[in-house]
């Protein structure tokens, strides 16, 4: 996964550039995001870079869903983006170029995409409070994700592009933990 996080970069920088100049960075989201879908279904996945699979209609199937999914979006060029991919064996680096795309389109927008991770459910007006007090850290546009994961045993934690802020229960059980054995 390192090396795709690698290999998209580059990827999701020329369709970023050519998204913004189009106007259409909703579409190609939306085009990126089907597209790490299909690739990501284990019927699909099965088929890349098999012997014996019509890599031309793949690459079509790819491209239609993607297209379908991205009302507006230039179906030539997400074709020709979908063929450049398997061309170049890079397929299975989709879902990493659509995370990657929307680092930069969220850039653009100056807007930062927060992940919360409790182990319980968090009401609207917590998530709320938790959305204006990142705005103010931040200073840009907050949009939250909120995820339950009962595995915390309590607490949460956010995740913010590079940034980990981990308050949950499990994780200063493993720091109390490693003190104790060293």
């Amino acid at each position: 996964m390192a090396e795709n996080a690698a290999v998209a970069r580059p990827y999701a920088q020329a369709v970023f550039e050519l998204a913004n100049e189009a106007g259409q960075l909703a579409q190609w989201s939306d085009a990126l995001h089907a597209a790490s879908a299909v690739v990501q279904d284990d019927q699909v996945a099965a088929l890349i870079g098999a012997p014996g699979t019509d890599s031309a209609k793949l690459v079509q199937l790819i491209a239609d869903i993607a297209t379908q999914a991205a009302e507006g979006a230039d179906s030539s060029k997400v074709s020709n983006f979908v063929r450049l991919l398997d061309e170049n064996g890079r397929l299975d680096a989709l879902p990493d170029i659509a995370s990657a795309y929307d680092s930069l389109k969220a850039e653009v927008e100056n807007r930062v995409e927060v992940t919360l991770v409790a182990a319980s459910p968090v009401d609207d007006s917590q998530q709320a409070k938790i959305v204006e007090a990142l705005k103010k850290r931040f200073g840009r546009d907050v949009s939250l994700t909120f995820e339950l994961d009962e595995t915390l045993i309590g607490g949460a934690r956010l995740q913010a592009d590079d940034l980990v802020i981990d308050g949950s229960v499990s994780a200063g059980l493993e720091k109390l933990a490693t003190t104790l054995a060293n």
